[in-house]
């Protein structure tokens, strides 16, 4: 990739740009611009501006995946190909067996189980069938286009350029990809809460020996703790906070969108930013997940849209009942029928291949176990099969599509409703025109409610209540998932039966159910499986919509607001409980607390620190770092005095019981802890909550899920090096966006673990340190400001050198 003299590089961005902003009428308009790649093969103009932020120019779909694939190949490389290697499913090859280099793309715990998973999808033609779908069922030919580009884009930047980065620098797993390879990641994603949650079951699956005891059924109770656990652990892994406020509610009329996704800090989870522009079809901003052709979470000049992880349970299992005489054959009202043997064989790196039976049924793979507390163990009379909707769907990139070349909100809702390609996010939504939109619009198993009553197992009637879990007959061709009229593929719900809210005067989701998504404006009336009505919420639910609505009824509300929500660094948990909690501690006899060793622990100290701390985890604030090893010590969800209400579903729980022995048991344990790791107990929050990035420690602040910080981050503790030394998840691409009557929307953007993770690159860190400083970057999305960044670097990118 070679700079050139400026003009000459304008002149060339010219035949390419029709005038200083895509015209909004034109930019919404469908085109065949994506099957008429130019004779000398594929190419695109990348203008770089701040932050090494691309803004990709291209004639044609294929072209500006070219672009895409190529300037991602340029900063993360490495991740990319990691991603890679697993959907081919070649991670023991390369790593061996036993490794767990990154497993992002699924619940695999080793190398081998991705692999065997992997290498069966590939091996069995899944995505190569599901492109060959025709629209709707399948993916476009534009979205094809953009994915042939995309590969061809990252093949290029290869073939034309050293990797400098450590992390793969002349690796033998850094190879060329083809179009089927990018698809594969798209379909790995859309499996992620169905057969992705269950592979190492899927894997490990074994019919039992003959002669075999009958073996024990699931326990209901311990099997209900463990499905809501295992489905509560998405939210820690991948949760989200985004809000949508109508022009009701904003200073001029408009609308007004703030998106705070919590995903991964490293891997092929992560998030990376662009602009895409096709003259006179699309033209997009917004944050990609790495390995995407097309544009996430985002925004053009007319809407913004944002993602969190929904209470969607997108993934149920049918209980067979096995023909007594052969463990691999199961009935149907009575008819027997065969299991299909899918035997994959993987290499393994420095050992033999290693070769594994999988078993397919009509409803999808025997599984189990999902994940490691939820065994289900296939015995001669009984095994479980998972069904996965997701896994016949590759419409995600079309669905993004067309939030891309949306003009409203009702736009974003048309695609929804076009394509039902999203698997396990809400959308949140705003527009120019003042327009607010929440819809859980997955991709969802179809168990209704009734459907649920006459054919749920007695395993299922424990689980699907509290967890959404839906354990099915798998005998009875009468509990057969059926369909909608409506829906784009038979076994899932409807767009008719969506839990969606429109123009609401505030719309905010920060991974509760549907619920309470505006206090004022419940939503009811959706199945189970959609999620809960009437429950508890979340600290960080409860927090946010306590400073959401305050902020919809003050109103006259800007883009400057929204930016000051994001980082306000608010710990509800703290205006709850912290004073109490500093009374309770002032008034124990001689100032001390017995451990949970036994011993007892001088606590005066921490009782002036609770008191004086300013109940925010800024990285300036004293006290916060006592209050999380404190708060995580505590079951909170048993001492509570003031237990949970429906009709006051915002402020209850409250009032901690801190005359309980687990509260100064808590107490003196978190005190000992930071003594001992030689931590002040009024140490700012900065000095022992940061990353380390080229040997520099950059301040990190938020806090943990469990405190309610709207600014979520999941650090790793680790006291010899200085406390919170690491963040594996939280705030990741940030973005607030409003409109002010211009052509250019007003947008602030942050990528916290900034564009690049090659070390070398000057775009490591860049954004990191703006996160920590709770600065934003200015969005440059019309021509004139691209063109007048003073860090503009333009770039024409080619297949032919």
């Amino acid at each position: 990739m070679r700079t050139r003299p400026r003009r000459l590089l304008l002149a060339a961005v010219a035949l390419l740009t029709t005038a200083a902003s895509v015209p909004a009428a034109a930019a919404g308009q469908p085109g065949d611009r994506g099957e008429h790649p130019s004779p000398g093969g594929l190419s695109a103009v990348i203008r770089y501006t701040e932050y090494g932020i691309p803004h990709i120019v291209a004639r044609s779909y294929a072209g500006l995946g070219f672009g895409t694939g190529w300037a991602q190949a340029a900063d993360q490389v490495c991740t990319l190909a990691d991603g890679f290697v697993t959907v081919r499913g070649e991670r023991s090859r390369y790593f061996g067996a036993e490794g767990t280099t990154d497993l992002s793309l699924s619940s695999a715990t080793g190398n081998l189980s991705s692999d065997l998973y992997f290498r069966g999808v590939r091996e069995a033609g899944t995505v190569e069938r599901l492109l060959a779908q025709p629209a709707p069922a399948g993916p476009s030919r534009q979205s094809k286009e953009l994915m042939r580009g995309f590969a061809a884009g990252y093949n290029a930047w290869l073939a034309q350029h050293r990797i400098t980065d450590p992390a793969c620098r002349g690796a033998a797993w850094v190879r060329p990809v083809t179009e089927a390879d990018v698809a594969a990641r798209s379909y790995a994603l859309a499996v992620l809460g169905g057969q992705g949650r269950a592979v190492d079951g899927i894997t490990a699956a074994r019919p039992p020996a003959a002669g075999a005891p009958a073996g024990r059924a699931p326990d209901p109770a311990g099997s209900a703790r463990a499905a809501r656990a295992l489905l509560a652990a998405d939210t820690a892994d991948m949760g989200s906070n985004a809000v949508a406020f109508s022009g009701a509610t904003s200073a001029n009329g408009r609308g007004l969108l703030l998106g705070n996704p919590h995903y991964p800090w490293q891997g092929g989870r992560r998030f990376w930013q662009s602009q895409q522009t096709i003259p006179g079809e699309l033209n997009v901003a917004g944050g990609s997940l790495l390995g995407s052709a097309t544009v996430s979470i985002g925004h053009n000049d007319r809407v913004a849209w944002s993602h969190t992880v929904a209470t969607g349970v997108t993934l149920n299992l049918h209980q067979l009942t096995l023909d007594p005489a052969d463990p691999t054959v199961y009935l149907v009202d009575g008819r027997p029928e065969r299991m299909t043997r899918r035997t994959v064989t993987v290499a393994v790196q420095d050992g033999p291949p290693v070769t594994r039976t999988q078993w397919w049924t009509r409803y999808g793979p025997v599984v189990t176990s999902l994940g490691a507390s939820l065994p289900l163990p296939w015995t001669t009379g009984t095994a479980y099969a998972v069904n996965d909707p997701n896994a016949v769907d590759l419409r995600g990139a079309d669905t993004s599509l067309g939030f891309s070349k949306a003009r409203s909100t009702a736009d974003l809702l048309a695609s929804l409703r076009r394509t039902q390609g999203l698997p396990w996010v809400n959308t949140v939504a705003a527009d120019a025109d003042g327009h607010t939109l929440y819809t859980q619009s997955q991709v969802l198993p179809r168990i209704t409610d009734d459907l649920a009553q006459r054919c749920l197992t007695p395993l299922g009637r424990a689980t699907y209540p509290s967890s959404g879990l839906a354990v099915l007959e798998g005998s009875r061709g009468d509990c057969a998932l059926g369909s909608d009229p409506d829906a784009v593929q038979p076994g899932i719900f409807g767009p008719a039966r969506m839990p969606t809210l429109k123009d609401a005067p505030y719309a905010e989701n920060s991974n509760d159910s549907a619920w309470l998504t505006n206090a004022d404006r419940p939503l009811t009336g959706y199945e189970r499986i959609f999620g809960t009505v009437g429950t508890a919420r979340t600290l960080r639910t409860r927090g946010a919509l306590e400073d959401v609505s305050a902020m919809a009824a003050r109103g006259g509300l800007t883009v400057r607001d929204l930016q000051a929500q994001q980082f306000a660094d608010r710990v509800p948990a703290g205006d709850l409980v912290a004073a109490d909690a500093a009374r309770a501690c002032a008034a124990l006899p001689g100032g001390t607390a017995t451990g949970g060793d036994g011993n007892a622990v001088d606590v005066r100290e921490a009782c002036g620190v609770l008191a004086a701390w300013d109940r925010t985890a800024r990285t300036t604030s004293r006290g916060a770092l006592l209050f999380d090893r404190l708060w995580r010590r505590l079951p909170v969800a048993q001492l509570w005095k003031v237990p949970f209400s429906a009709s006051d579903p915002v402020r209850t729980p409250h009032t901690l019981d801190t005359g309980a022995p687990a509260f100064t048991t808590a107490l003196a344990d978190a005190v000992s802890e930071l003594r001992a790791a030689g931590i002040a107990l009024d140490a700012p929050l900065g000095a022992h909550q940061f990353v380390v990035r080229n040997g520099q420690r950059i301040p990190v602040h938020g806090g943990t899920e469990s405190l309610g910080v709207w600014n979520k981050v999941e650090p790793v503790w680790n006291p010899a090096g200085g406390g919170y030394t690491e963040v594996t998840t939280g705030s990741s691409y940030i973005q607030a966006v409003g409109w002010d009557g211009s052509r250019c929307p007003v947008a602030r953007t942050l990528l916290t673990y900034s564009q690049s993770s090659n070390p070398l690159s000057p775009h490591f860190s860049d954004q990191t340190r703006l996160f920590s400083e709770g600065k934003w970057v200015t969005s440059r999305f019309c021509e004139k400001d691209i063109l007048s960044s003073p860090r503009l670097r333009v770039v024409r990118v080619s297949e032919r050198r």
